[in-house]
């Protein structure tokens, strides 16, 4: 059995330049990613399975065919291996601008490819072709994103720095998102993406008021660095100058009965 940690993926800055003709839009975004997430296990079997437990399992209990079966299928098709017994336990909120579905799909198809000696670099037609984020996701590393996300560029991250992640419990649609952005391209990432900026802030906070109260509150709190939205939302993070400044905003933050993870980058 294998088993893999589907990391959130955070974008340190994410700036839209351009709506494609292939429904797209043009990205520049710098991901990160935290040292916990969702957990996949994968193992050889006599037929196909999928269980799904966790937090989050209920909001996923319906979908039959999800990102995690569509990544072992693909997999199969191009390098076979049988069929496999796959277990997901669902800790991430679903739709919240972590990548938790592609960060599942990534895992999926890191554990197969350790299942049977695959490389990851084989593997990214297959990310690339289920979703923006999944390729990012498969290499788990910091990285400059460009294209629709899928153009990767690593660069040197800030493994340690502690972060807090923090989502209202409000679900806030990509699409909808994507589809209030203004279609002012703001310009590229700076020298220092971390000096950007995340244009599907506005939008978002516009349909989820929340958002404003999660990102204020967060800058609020002693020691906090970085505060921003992730994606499209609504998860918002800060990142902290040490673990007891982290811990402190999580204990603040905590009395709004909000999701929490405190956790670091990797």
């Amino acid at each position: 059995m294998i088993t893999e940690t589907a990391k959130a993926k955070l974008n340190l800055a994410l700036h839209v330049r351009a709506r494609r003709p292939d429904g797209y839009h043009e990205l520049e975004t710098l991901f990160a990613f935290v040292a916990d997430g969702d957990i996949v296990t994968v193992a050889p079997a006599e037929a196909d399975s999928f269980t799904l437990t966790g937090p989050f399992a209920a909001v996923l209990s319906g979908e039959g065919d999800n990102l995690v079966t569509r990544a072992a299928r693909g997999f199969r098709d191009a390098f076979g291996g049988g069929a496999h017994a796959i277990a997901l336990y669902k800790c991430l909120p679903v739709a919240s601008g972590i990548g938790g579905g592609s960060a599942d799909a990534a895992a999926t198809l890191r554990a197969l490819g350790r299942l049977h000696d695959v490389a990851l670099d084989a593997m990214f037609p297959i990310a690339d072709a289920l979703g923006s984020d999944v390729p990012a996701c498969l290499y788990g590393v910091t990285a400059i994103g460009r294209g629709r996300g899928e153009q990767l560029e690593p660069v040197p991250g800030l493994p340690g720095t502690p972060v807090l992640l923090v989502n209202p419990g409000v679900g806030v649609s990509t699409a909808e998102v994507f589809r209030r952005w203004d279609g002012v391209d703001r310009g590229p990432l700076p020298a220092d993406p971390r000096e950007g900026r995340n244009d599907l802030e506005p939008p978002a906070r516009a349909i989820a008021p929340v958002i404003d109260a999660v990102l204020d509150l967060l800058a609020a709190q002693p020691g906090a660095g970085l505060v921003r939205m992730s994606g499209s939302g609504a998860t918002c993070f800060a990142l902290f100058e040490d673990d007891a400044s982290r811990d402190a905003a999580a204990e603040s933050l905590g009395r709004q009965g909000w999701w929490l993870l405190p956790t670091r980058l990797t």
